[in-house]
């Protein structure tokens, strides 16, 4: 297929695309501290620290670009601090791409007042009113230093009345366009964020002006907060459609493995989720033969690995008997152990998504892992913990 056009290579962030497969894409994002094939998952380090792995475990399950949170760094250990250590990728000894939420999902999940001028929190650490504005976001992410940062939005929970979700839209815009009055950082890419919950028409309007606002990039939020798939996959679609071809997309919040590919297909470049590190803590493995939770009885004696011709660091060293051994007795390093596997398994799907998109065969794909995975829920009916 031929390449797209792109972005002037002066600006510190633009993607180029390589393929297409009907509306699924590859490409690659370019960033000062590197390029990212894309479609890309980003796992969360919200403390500039992806529990329980360090920089090398991340790039040893093929990480190219990590997300960290303003809202919580700017409380501990406080932008300033960490700019004054050298930044982000100094301070957590990563030399990739970095991408900073703007504080965004906060205000989902802390329920701040709100009001025009922006959030007003209470720390989740010492009690203390803390106040964040679209200009405040955008100055603590660049003495944070990332590569992209995203700017403040409203984002609310959903079913919601189309009123709210319309309002929350509306502020979203006003909120983006005070963010990119303020921007200065030359080495760095603000990405805008759509809106509008799951009304198509809203999610049209808020990609259209949103896209005229000359963002670098764009994210589409408010979404993976428990809405059904369907309404899901028709609120990107009405986003991608009003979305420019030659910049990079990105839907927030979304890591589970149906959902990304789901996604994919739709012409989305860019994820991240807490999903694979969240639920190896719980002992929950990720598999593209369908998940299940390694505390199971039935694992006690089991010499296999976690999956059969998995290439990550844990099924290359350890089996299922042992690793439900460190489940079940409380050793911490079982979290990072699974972690590992789960995230290596998340960037494989990715990797062979892109082969998929290349070869023109993304379709087939899809349809392989899904058909995997309900032949594994098939064989075990309704079990939650899937095999054993």
């Amino acid at each position: 297929m031929p390449v797209l056009g792109c972005p002037s290579m002066s600006e510190p962030v633009w993607w180029k695309q390589l393929a297409v497969d009907g509306r699924a894409r590859s490409g690659v994002l370019h960033t000062p501290h590197g390029v990212v094939d894309t479609p890309a998952f980003m796992p969360v380090g919200t403390r500039a620290s992806v529990r329980a792995l360090d920089s090398a475990d991340l790039m040893g399950v093929g990480t190219q670009m990590v997300l960290s949170n303003t809202y919580h760094l700017m409380l501990r250990p406080g932008s300033e601090r960490i700019a004054g250590l050298g930044g982000l990728h100094v301070f957590m000894s990563w030399d990739g791409p970095i991408l900073t939420d703007s504080g965004g999902y906060q205000i989902f999940s802390l329920a701040p007042d709100l009001t025009e001028d922006g959030a007003r929190f209470r720390s989740t650490y010492d009690g203390s009113i803390v106040n964040l504005t679209p200009e405040g976001s955008v100055r603590i992410q660049e003495e944070l230093g990332p590569d992209i940062a995203m700017v403040l939005d409203e984002l609310i929970a959903l079913p919601a009345p189309r009123p709210q979700v319309e309002a929350a839209m509306r502020r979203s815009l006003r909120w983006a366009e005070r963010a990119v009055a303020v921007h200065r950082r030359s080495d760095q890419a603000l990405f805008g964020i759509v809106q509008g919950g799951t009304d198509v028409e809203l999610r049209a309007e808020s990609a259209a002006k949103t896209a005229e606002l000359g963002f670098a990039g764009f994210g589409i939020g408010g979404l993976s907060v428990g809405e059904p798939d369907d309404e899901r996959n028709r609120a990107i679609d009405a986003t991608v459609e009003e979305l420019p071809t030659t910049k990079v997309r990105y839907v927030m919040g979304l890591g589970d493995m149906e959902g990304l590919l789901d996604a994919v297909a739709r012409g989305v470049d860019l994820f991240d989720c807490v999903w694979p590190t969240r639920l190896a803590r719980h002992g929950k493995v990720i598999s593209f033969g369908g998940d299940f939770n390694i505390r199971r009885a039935e694992f006690a004696d089991d010499p296999a690995p976690l999956e059969i011709d998995c290439d990550c660091h844990t099924c290359s060293s350890y089996s299922r008997a042992y690793l439900r051994h460190l489940q079940v007795t409380s050793e911490l390093s079982v979290h990072r152990l699974i972690s590992i596997h789960n995230l290596w398994v998340t960037q494989q799907l990715l990797s062979e998504a892109r082969s998929a998109i290349a070869h023109g065969r993304f379709e087939g794909f899809r349809k392989e892992v899904a058909n995997a995975r309900r032949a594994m829920r098939d064989s075990y009916g309704d079990r939650p913990d899937g095999p054993g």
